[in-house]
């Protein structure tokens, strides 16, 4: 009978965990942040955002800024393809240029935006699909998380040899 009752306290405080765990899973994704445009400033090809003190790129691999907006097609790339993609970038662009973290792309969702979720004043043309991020899913080790600009929802599904979309993004604090 002891036994017992500690077994049910235990599963009782499990599923306490549990459902706490469940609930604020659950707050996160249904409040969520809202990109806000006083966070970002525009220059050129670049995004700068104020609140994780970065800079992105405004158009998505694959596509080129014009002055106005980005032009050409977005090319989806599998995380083998993205690292030769950085050395081009860093080639190119200057020195820094990384997959985003899950938190940082996840800012960039707009929720009063239209799809694709973003602010295209900020981001224009960006794809209304699923985007890499740099971050591996903890709870399925050989899956990364991406953001879907369709839907503004969080992914860790994805294989690193699978092809998504890419933006890039780079510190804007960086040793000289």
């Amino acid at each position: 009978m002891y036994t017992e009752t500690v077994l049910l306290k235990d599963f009782i405080m499990k599923g306490r965990a549990f459902l706490t765990a469940m609930a604020m899973m659950i707050s996160v994704i249904t409040t969520g942040t809202s990109a806000v445009a006083g966070n970002y400033i525009a220059r050129d090809h670049l995004v700068v955002d104020l609140r994780f003190g970065v800079e992105w790129l405004r158009c998505s691999v694959g596509q080129i800024w014009n002055g106005t907006t980005c032009v050409g097609e977005i090319i989806l790339l599998n995380h083998e393809e993205i690292e030769q993609a950085i050395t081009q970038a860093n080639e190119q662009l200057g020195e820094g240029w990384r997959l985003p973290t899950l938190e940082e792309l996840e800012a960039l969702i707009c929720e009063d935006c239209t799809q694709p979720m973003i602010d295209a004043e900020y981001f224009p043309a960006t794809a209304g699909e699923p985007y890499w991020t740099g971050e591996v899913n903890g709870m399925a080790t050989r899956h990364y998380f991406s953001v879907n600009f369709f839907n503004g929802w969080t992914y860790g599904r994805y294989f690193p040899t699978q092809p998504l979309a890419v933006r890039f993004v780079r510190d804007r604090h960086r040793s000289k």
